[in-house]
């Protein structure tokens, strides 16, 4: 796949996003562990390793057969006006065939939530998967209780589509998450059947900057 032969990197009015390479190290283990009561009631159990050296040099190693296979995007989150690192965004798990589909996911180190860097992020990698992977469809999950997610899904486009029993083990238990897609040519309208539990969404913005993959 073309991806795996040249550097991939998207680009938005305040974002670079590219996929992790060694040096980013030191960078990344100090935004997780500053932000790490901030990030586990919503992720799966950290390893005893998770921030060593070693688990980080796996990561970019299956980042980078990830990219070269096509099989998912893994990208760190940096801003443009000085370099530092934000956060991460997946196009994880990425069917090809009938499906022509991925999934979603993210994190933003506590300093920088709330701000609208994901969802620019969100907004580059969407566009990414539509018009140069040739995807349909791009879904996520997120727990029901996380109400600034879903505001964040729901902001970007995607709409809600239901709800997975035991969908994934969260913090060291079974949760329930409720499900949202996006798709590259949706008429479904705005779906509001899972909002009991949210104010009314921001209205959709079209994402700032201009995206480029490199």
């Amino acid at each position: 796949m073309l991806l795996g032969r040249r550097k991939l990197k998207l680009e938005t009015e305040r974002l670079s996003l590219r996929p992790p390479v060694h040096s980013d190290f030191n960078d990344w283990a100090a935004l997780r562990r500053a932000s790490r009561e901030y990030l586990t009631p919503w992720e799966p159990v950290w390893a005893k390793d998770h921030l060593s050296r070693k688990s980080f040099t796996n990561r970019v190693y299956w980042a980078q057969r990830s990219v070269a296979g096509g099989t998912a995007i893994p990208l760190f989150l940096f801003r443009r006006t000085d370099k530092v690192l934000l956060g991460a965004i997946t196009l994880d798990n990425i069917r090809r065939g009938p499906a022509q589909a991925g999934t979603l996911g993210y994190w933003t180190g506590q300093a920088f939530a709330r701000q609208g860097f994901m969802r620019e992020a969100i907004g580059a990698v969407v566009h990414h998967a539509f018009t140069r992977l040739d995807l349909s469809r791009i879904e996520a999950a997120c727990l029901p209780e996380n109400e600034p997610s879903r505001g964040l899904l729901e902001s970007s486009g995607f709409k809600y589509e239901g709800v997975a029993q035991s969908y994934l083990q969260i913090n060291g238990r079974w949760r329930t998450h409720v499900l949202y897609a996006s798709l590259r040519s949706d008429r479904r309208g705005k779906t509001d059947a899972g909002e009991g539990a949210l104010p009314p969404p921001r209205q959709a913005a079209t994402p700032p900057g201009i995206f480029q993959a490199r």
